[in-house]
């Protein structure tokens, strides 16, 4: 399987590689990958990449899928010849049949592929078309076919090399086929250049295979949206819109409520489970993960995060990289950065920020608190305005706190710091030493008290101000 990824997308107005930007919340490319896995393992995809080859292999480099270079950009024809030569120089053989697809028809499902493929064999073609009819078939290439019902098809036709009488064909190339790999290296060399834009056009082969009495099929898509990429950047946002209203749909469609799905921005690879609730102005991004019975409420971004059952998130809350035990509450307005672990029951409210933080069972962090690198035990209270300083301005340090302490408000805790189980910390204390189980820590000023003073100080301000009235410039 190949998939050419290797142009610039000079249409978009953006320095970043076609394949690169993102709907959905994935880049173009990701998402056409995913649907090529589902037929074959990761080593037999080959992605063709040239501009910005680098940061497109670096982008993907995870899906396991192999690359060929493209280094001067010539066209899918092109791309094609850097493939067979590429493959020649390989010790493995060719494969028998070759499935080539863009990079950027990022609703490409993988329904449509098996499909094409198996038309593809059971016709015995030597290529196999997907094509579309979309509502306005204007701009792109269109499929002949030998007779309106036939699936042979005799050329595929470029916009601007269209004649009158072709203008009104409604079938479009999506520029997905399905070839027998022999067939197409067969006429490669064959290929020219001699056109508006000096390019190997790929779509130039259907014609010479007819030409050689081999079979040329169309198969046409289901949706023409599945198959349509995007030239501009109004054009991506349009697939991103769709992209999320099938999200949205599909959450729906198992049990999920989301108020207002228009409000929301829910990245197509997002589970949720059912009974779960989404209020208006959610997003929720990436792997995500949300169990049943949770509540999300309005203006909280849950990015690659996994929350358990009966999770309540209140308003404004952000989380990245954080992982949420069953029936936890968090905010309103709590951040979790990554590495946050709040467990079970556990509860992180009003502006509290969590950082590489475990929170145990039952434990509670209600206000304006900063917990960073910290193990926190179970059934802890932490009190409004406490901070572990972790920090010592080189590296960072730890605090760990046991099950059951008693943290008071407006403490500080330098790490590295170790609470143990039972102990209490007085409020407004700055702890820097370890404090044992059960025991009382204060570590603050002794206060003083001094009787009377502050109504002799009033005293004094009222005698001040009746001298300064009675003097003369003030009679005036």
């Amino acid at each position: 399987m190949a998939i050419m990824a290797a142009g610039k997308g000079t249409r978009l107005k953006s320095r970043r590689p076609k394949v690169l930007h993102e709907v959905g919340g994935r880049a173009l490319l990701l998402h056409v990958i995913e649907a090529a896995k589902t037929l074959v393992e990761a080593n037999h995809i080959y992605c063709i990449v040239g501009h910005e080859a680098e940061r497109v292999q670096a982008a993907v480099a995870e899906t396991g899928v192999q690359f060929v270079l493209q280094e001067v950009q010539r066209g899918t024809g092109h791309a094609m010849q850097v493939l067979k030569a590429h493959l020649e120089l390989s010790a493995a053989p060719p494969p028998k049949h070759l499935l080539v697809l863009s990079g950027d028809v990022p609703l490409i499902r993988a329904e449509t592929l098996a499909a094409l493929c198996e038309r593809h064999l059971r016709e015995r073609a030597a290529m196999t078309i997907l094509t579309a009819v979309p509502a306005d078939p204007t701009g792109y290439g269109r499929v002949l076919r030998a007779a309106a019902a036939a699936p042979e098809v005799t050329a595929i036709v470029e916009q601007r090399s269209l004649v009158p009488g072709q203008l009104a064909a409604p079938e479009i190339n999506s520029g997905i086929y399905c070839f027998e790999t022999a067939a197409l290296f067969s006429k490669l060399e064959m290929l020219s250049s001699d056109n508006a834009h000096g390019e190997f056009y790929l779509t130039d082969v259907a014609a010479l295979l007819v030409a050689d009495g081999r079979r040329v099929v169309a198969q046409q898509a289901e949706s023409a949206d599945e198959v349509l990429g995007a030239n501009t950047i109004a054009e991506m946002m349009h697939l991103d819109e769709a992209m999320r209203a099938t999200a949205t749909r599909r959450l729906m469609a198992q049990g999920v409520t989301i108020f207002r799905p228009d409000t929301c921005i829910i990245d197509a690879e997002v589970e949720v489970g059912a009974d779960t609730v989404i209020e208006p102005y959610v997003q929720l991004l990436g792997a995500t993960r949300i169990g049943s019975e949770c509540r999300i409420r309005s203006y909280s971004v849950v990015q690659r995060s996994t929350l358990g059952d009966g999770v309540t998130v209140r308003n404004g809350c952000i989380l990245e990289g954080a992982e949420v035990g069953d029936g936890a509450v968090l905010g309103p307005c709590a951040h979790l950065r990554p590495e946050s672990k709040i467990g079970e029951q556990a509860h992180v409210g009003n502006f509290c920020e969590t950082k590489k933080t475990t929170l145990g069972r039952g434990s509670k962090a209600n206000h304006l608190s900063y917990l960073g690198d910290a193990v926190i035990g179970a059934g802890v209270n932490v009190g409004a305005g406490v901070i572990t300083c972790n920090y010592d301005g080189a590296r960072k340090h730890s605090t760990t706190i046991g099950d059951g302490a008693f943290i008071g408000s407006d403490s500080t805790l330098v790490a590295p710091i170790h609470i143990g189980d039972g102990a209490y910390v007085g409020a407004g204390s700055c702890i820097t030493h370890p404090v044992p189980d059960g025991a009382l820590a204060i570590g603050r000023a002794h206060q003083v008290t001094k009787e009377g003073w502050a109504t002799a100080r009033r005293a004094r301000r009222t005698h001040s101000a009746d001298k300064l009235a009675d003097t003369p410039a003030n009679k005036r």
